[in-house]
């Protein structure tokens, strides 16, 4: 037999054993045969404890003292030390509560020992339980049945009694992670037996209390997963995952239209289009027409090549031969090259009847067929009112195809062609002061000063040029001009009637010819213009010099020099002669 409580031997009675007497342990009942407030202690022979049969055989008391020696240590000696100690006279129950708690040395079940035990006074009576007092030597092992109660646990490990109030226990263990009991963590269905969905019907209260309310069918594992809580789950999850992808795409539409780089095509393309770019158009404009034709992907892509070439800036009106699906920065590079333009280039002093013959080869036509339009539609045509149309004038088209660059297609119609030049010189020339200069230089009109202008165009060769030549026509029609007597003496005015372009000529020849554009036979201008002058001759013709010039030559054809007396003059022209070889 061993302590109480300590070794290998029997513990305390289990709380709902018969022979339960040890009530002090919750500190809420007297011991046995005493009164809970202090009463006088009933004799043990009415124990309850006493009454109970003997059993025949011999078994160890768990109250006995382990140690015979007169001083023992009583467990609970601790607790009789801080109060006096009754009479051991009168038979006591070593286990009456005192109002402290016992002490335990390491919870009062590790070492087998208990610390700072109390001795008993000496005049102490022997245990009374041990050496058989009281009938307490021989007693049944109630506890060695198989229908008897479980040995009674310490008191750190008892469970509380059925009637008492479960013990309240922290939610969560710190060191131990919670498992996750809910239902759409866990996929658990929360059906029960007769099919109720208790799905929506949480509460706060733990699982295992709602499912003791179901009559303990509790169910254990996992069961199915829930089938409503995974369709809402999928349902959720699509409508997140749609609205997010739908946001992300409209989010890098955005971003790709305001930030981003614009479509393109790579490469230079393939076949050939013809892109006919309107006057005024400029980069957006220029862009909108080249994607509606498929030569661009974007418009936003023209427009940022345009502005990274240099040259970009200079593209002008006119018709581009340029290829499908071409990049941007291709397109740009080649409607800035001359060579890519699909243009009809009328130069400068170009005669109407050069003209006629280069629409002629550009629009694939047999040859003169742009020349008869020209004399049986010249009406149609948009000449304004100022315009001659006497019996001498060998074409009254002529200085109103004005030099410029005019986009063509295979589609395009000679008169189109011939309207559009008509219209350009009529814009060109309502920039001018036609009226006012004819007056200024007593001029019939603008019709003359058209003329002036043609044949300055014809004999001049650069700006400066330009200016001195319209002071040397302006001086020789004075009425005053006894030197050449009113004739201008132009050797281009000759070549025109004869349709030619030549440096030597006859003096014979010139001077006997009645034509009335033979300016050495007839004084004054000729009946009409003898070119296409450009805009720097018609400016120079507005605002010639005033240095006197009369006389001009040119004796390589590439530099013209003037002079301001017949004398000065006939030194040059002899030297002409000469260098030609004409007499």
């Amino acid at each position: 037999m061993t302590e109480y409580g300590r070794g290998p031997g029997s513990e305390p009675w289990h709380p709902e054993d018969p022979l339960y007497g040890d009530q002090g342990w919750g500190g809420q009942q007297s011991p046995h045969g005493q009164d809970q407030y202090g009463g006088q202690q009933q004799p043990y022979p009415h124990d309850p404890y006493a009454q109970q049969p003997q059993q025949p055989q011999q078994s160890q008391d768990p109250y006995a003292q382990q140690q015979p020696q007169q001083q023992s240590q009583d467990p609970y000696a601790q607790q009789q030390h801080y109060q006096q100690q009754p009479d051991y006279g009168v038979q006591q129950d070593p286990y009456a509560q005192q109002p402290q708690q016992p002490q335990y040395d390491n919870g009062g079940w590790g070492t087998g020992q208990q610390p700072a035990a109390m001795p008993y006074d000496t005049q102490s009576a022997a245990d009374p339980y041990g050496g058989g007092q009281s009938g307490y030597g021989e007693t049944h092992d109630y506890y060695g049945t198989p229908e008897a109660y479980p040995p009674p646990q310490p008191p750190g490990r008892r469970e509380p009694a059925a009637q008492q109030a479960p013990t309240q226990t922290p939610d969560w263990d710190p060191e131990v992670q919670p498992e996750e009991t809910h239902p759409f963590f866990t996929g658990a269905d929360d059906r029960d037996d007769n099919g109720d969905d208790n799905d929506d019907e949480y509460d706060d209260e733990p699982r295992a209390s709602r499912r003791g309310s179901r009559g303990g069918n509790e169910r254990r594992g996992k069961g199915k997963k829930k089938s409503r809580n995974g369709v809402a789950c999928l349902v959720v999850s699509l409508v997140l995952v749609g609205g997010l992808g739908g946001a992300g795409y409209f989010g890098y539409s955005y971003w790709k239209d305001k930030f981003g780089a614009a479509p393109d095509y790579a490469g230079s393309g393939s076949g050939s289009v013809e892109v006919e770019i309107p006057k005024g158009a400029f980069g957006y404009d220029i862009g909108n027409i080249l994607k509606k034709q498929g030569v661009v992907k974007s418009v936003d892509a023209f427009v940022s090549a345009q502005s990274e070439n240099p040259k970009g800036k200079s593209i002008q009106a006119g018709v581009y031969l340029l290829h499908e699906k071409m990049s941007a920065a291709e397109a740009v590079k080649m409607m800035v090259d001359p060579n890519s333009q699909n243009l009809l280039v009328i130069p400068e002093g170009f005669r109407n009847i050069a003209v006629y013959e280069m629409v002629d080869k550009k629009l694939s036509l047999k040859k003169g067929t742009t020349k008869g339009i020209a004399t049986a539609k010249r009406s149609e045509l948009g000449l304004p009112d100022w315009a001659v149309n006497g019996k001498d004038i060998k074409d009254p088209l002529e200085g109103f195809l004005y030099p410029a660059a005019y986009p063509v297609t295979k589609e395009t119609k000679p008169e189109a062609i011939l309207k559009k030049m008509v219209a350009r010189s009529n814009e060109e020339y309502q920039k001018l002061d036609l009226e006012g200069t004819a007056k200024k230089y007593k001029l019939d009109g603008p019709w003359q000063v058209l003329t002036v202008a043609s044949l300055v165009q014809a004999e001049g060769l650069t700006h400066d040029d330009f200016r001195k030549m319209a002071e040397v026509v302006y001086n020789r029609l004075k009425p005053d001009n006894t030197v050449t007597n009113r004739k201008l003496e132009f050797d281009s005015a000759f070549n025109y009637l004869n349709n030619q372009s030549k440096i030597k000529i006859s003096t014979k020849e010139i001077r006997t010819n009645p034509d009335p554009y033979n300016t050495y036979f007839h004084a004054g201008l000729p009946p009409g213009p003898i070119s296409n002058p450009g805009d720097e001759a018609l400016r120079a013709t507005l605002s010639p010099t005033s240095n006197g010039w009369m006389f001009f030559i040119s004796l390589d054809g590439k530099k013209t020099q003037f002079t301001k007396t017949a004398a000065e003059h006939d030194k040059l022209n002899e030297k002409f002669k000469e260098q030609h070889g004409l007499g």
